[in-house]
């Protein structure tokens, strides 16, 4: 009796939780996540000199892996100014402009979404109509009018990089409010008398929070990529502030004579995209059910 009990007290017992491996491409990307965020957060801190200070006897001084000094670690552009300073100050726009455009498209297209997925009809059809609108139309050009016509200023800068992509964020939140209300969790708080208001802040958003996190990190390095080829042009960030586009676009210049002044910013739009990018896909992997 004993010997046919004991694989049945063995199979009683609760399985282990498997423990998640981080790839190594996953650990790199939060690790230089991490650190860009601590540098925009210790820009002043940790920042060796004033963005905007001037040294024109050591102008176009070249960094320390090329022979310059410890004095400026990765050299001085064509006003003398310290590199690793303005890089650091850049670091913390970029990332500024970046987070507040993500989370204004994030913000305006789920707001959409839920409201041609609540009211349906003439609301549905209108909302479609501006996602298809701006689907087809090419935002570049839409940027260059608005800034050509209203001047350019950081927070117009912001609302209006906050324009693109809104559009994924009102179909994803249209399509998975739709198939929530049809689902006996949505419609049984509609029956106990809850608001609209409630229903898709309280319930319905916390489920399809996940998908709206993993579209957030995809849409993110586009912004990043955006903004700097805006800046690149001119048509960005205005002097006296700086971003890494703002940092390229200058560079581009004495590209020949002082390279350094474009690769350090270059290597950083590298690598943050690339980690950003890394660490969506990780996250929906991770998140979609249909994958595990």
């Amino acid at each position: 009796m004993s010997d046919l009990a004991l694989p049945a007290t063995i199979s009683a017992a609760p399985p282990r939780r498997r423990r998640v491996r981080l790839p190594p491409l996953v650990i790199f990307a939060i690790g230089w996540l991490s650190l860009m965020l601590l540098t925009a957060f210790a820009a002043d801190l940790v920042a060796p000199y004033p963005y905007t200070a001037l040294d024109l006897r050591n102008r176009l001084s070249p960094p320390v892996f090329m022979g310059g000094t410890w004095l400026h670690p990765l050299g001085t552009d064509e006003l003398g100014r310290d590199v690793l300073s303005r890089l650091i100050v850049s670091i913390r726009m970029s990332l500024l402009i970046a987070f507040g455009a993500t989370a204004i498209g994030a913000i305006l297209g789920v707001t959409l979404g839920f409201l041609a997925a609540h009211f349906r009809g003439a609301a549905e059809q209108a909302v479609l109509a501006l996602v298809d609108f701006q689907a087809s139309m090419p935002f570049l050009i839409l940027a260059l009018a608005v800034l050509a016509f209203f001047g350019n200023s950081l927070p117009l800068f912001i609302c209006l990089l906050g324009l693109h992509g809104w559009e994924r964020y009102a179909r994803i939140a249209r399509g998975l409010a739709v198939s929530a209300s049809s689902q006996g969790y949505a419609a049984a708080v509609v029956q106990l008398g809850a608001s609209p208001w409630r229903v898709y802040t309280r319930h319905v958003l916390p489920n399809i929070a996940s998908t709206l996190i993993v579209s957030m990190t995809l849409a993110f390095p586009e912004i990043i990529l955006l903004e700097s080829g805006l800046s690149f042009l001119g048509l960005g960030v205005q002097p006296p502030l700086t971003s890494l586009g703002n940092m390229v676009g200058y560079g581009r210049e004495y590209l020949t004579r002082a390279p350094w002044i474009l690769l350090a910013p270059s290597c950083v739009i590298v690598l943050t995209t690339l980690s950003v990018s890394l660490l969506g896909d990780w996250l929906r992997d991770r998140l979609d059910p249909t994958l595990r």
